[in-house]
């Protein structure tokens, strides 16, 4: 099994992925949307606004997860990781979180200060994140669950608080995303 930064080319991958994997356990119309999602994402991907890592094995993606940029008027380097997947023969193996935690580490050594996440606090507190008010950083479209709104420093530095909201990338600025 391999880990690595991969790109546009894996478009039609990524949005299979998801699609069948969000498919298998959330239902058919939450596959849709995501795959949906992965597919904007994967056409998108710049290596600087929308980020792609990949678990492969072999030639096939059996994992991937995105970071995108959530810009502020400063030149900030906060990145969100959503979504994230792993096929489903493949889970429950820790692949999901040794891939998390690669592209965490590839992303600190790239300069990024901050990670944010929204979902289940339980899985993603592995990884080091952790709730975070909307007192510190906003999310960039209201929040359905805010309690799953977390992050994390990937510097060591404490999170500076910033008052305004951020502005994601397009594919995110769906509501029924959130």
């Amino acid at each position: 099994m391999k880990f690595e930064k991969i790109g546009r080319d894996n478009q039609k991958a990524l949005a299979s992925l998801f699609r069948s994997t969000f498919g298998a356990s959330e239902g058919e119309g939450e596959g849709l949307l995501i795959g949906d999602l992965a597919d904007q994402l994967g056409a998108a991907i710049d290596d600087l606004d929308v980020m792609a890592f990949g678990a492969t094995q072999g030639e096939a993606l059996i994992g991937a997860i995105f970071f995108t940029r959530l810009r502020f008027a400063d030149d900030a380097r906060v990145y969100m990781l959503a979504p994230v997947a792993v096929a489903t023969a493949h889970q429950g193996a820790g692949l999901g979180q040794a891939l998390i935690r690669f592209g965490l580490e590839v992303l600190a050594g790239q300069g990024a200060t901050v990670a944010i996440t929204y979902g289940d606090p339980a899985y993603y507190g592995r990884f080091g994140f952790a709730p975070l008010s909307e007192g510190v950083i906003r999310s960039p479209v209201a929040l359905s669950m805010p309690h799953g709104w977390l992050g994390q420093s990937l510097n060591g530095q404490p999170i500076q608080p910033r008052r305004e909201r951020p502005q994601c990338v397009e594919p995110f600025r769906n509501p029924a995303l959130w």
